[in-house]
């Protein structure tokens, strides 16, 4: 998706969790679109690209993304548009960031020509390259870095579960999920300084009262057996801890509740999903 206009920063700075003073075309946010009452409806990746920023999120709920900006945007003089020829592309591995110019760090950015950009994940820096724009552009500048586009998301999600990282709607309920139950502050999405936006007092109220009950986390099982469906529920010692969410083999993503992760001396109680015995985890990179 793209937006423009003389207004689009000020117009996103009230509707958004991060802090849109921080884009620039040299630093791209993570950040996400809340329900006055502070519950998750989409998340976004923003790239500024000199003349007009870009937005990564899902591709099957641009339309209701477009669909919220627009109501917003009122008399706002922005540009809402999603072009078709637009694509996102990633590229992840060591030393990813130095064949496209980049420095290491979480955000760090460059446009492309053409309307394109490339940048370090803002969400953590071990997630790799993202490239947003045309077709064209992203495809050139993957051939320069000596890279390839091809389709296909299972290294992907492989990849982002061991980080600890949700995708979108796949993983966090619309219009249910909470921004600090599902990591955007540790993710690098969510500002506590920048004052008022959509959601915002829900979302400082659990920060500073410390009211968060059960946390994203990742979990690993044994890589032969089938991996769990999202929203199985997961059982400690009989009870419901918590529900599944995307998972690979060997590896996923489980919503668990915090109560369950410091059980009292002597119990021997496991993390079960369907019978299959998980393992809650510290992410990849934390």
């Amino acid at each position: 998706m793209r937006l423009d206009g003389a207004e689009v920063g000020a117009f996103l700075q009230g509707l958004v969790s991060n802090d849109t003073t921080l884009l620039t075309p040299r630093h791209a946010l993570f950040c996400a679109l809340l329900t006055p009452q502070g519950k998750f409806l989409h998340e976004l990746i923003i790239a500024d690209t000199g003349d007009g920023l870009l937005i990564d999120t899902e591709e099957a709920r641009k339309t209701d993304l477009q669909r919220r900006l627009t109501l917003y945007r009122l008399r706002a003089r922005i540009g809402i548009a999603a072009p078709e020829d637009h694509v996102v592309a990633v590229a992840f591995g060591d030393g990813v960031a130095a064949r496209f110019g980049l420095a290491g760090e979480a955000g760090t950015a460059r446009p492309l020509d053409g309307g394109g950009a490339v940048f370090v994940d803002p969400r953590k820096d071990a997630l790799g390259v993202r490239l947003l724009g045309p077709r064209a552009v992203v495809e050139a500048a993957l051939t320069a870095a000596g890279l390839a586009l091809t389709e296909g998301e299972a290294a992907w999600d492989r990849h982002r579960l061991r980080l600890g990282v949700p995708d979108g709607s796949r993983d966090i309920a619309v219009d249910r999920g909470f921004l600090l139950e599902n990591n955007f502050e540790e993710l690098n999405g969510v500002s506590f300084t920048k004052g008022c936006y959509v959601g915002q007092e829900l979302t400082a109220r659990t920060k500073h009262r410390g009211t968060i009950r059960k946390k994203l986390m990742t979990v690993e099982f044994d890589p032969s057996a089938p991996a769990p469906a999202p929203d199985t529920t997961i059982l400690f010692g009989g009870h419901d801890a918590g529900a599944m969410r995307t998972a690979v083999p060997g590896v996923g993503l489980a919503m668990i509740r915090l109560e369950y992760l410091d059980p009292a001396e002597g119990e021997d109680h496991v993390f079960t999903a369907d019978g299959l015995v998980l393992r809650p985890v510290a992410p990849t990179g934390a």
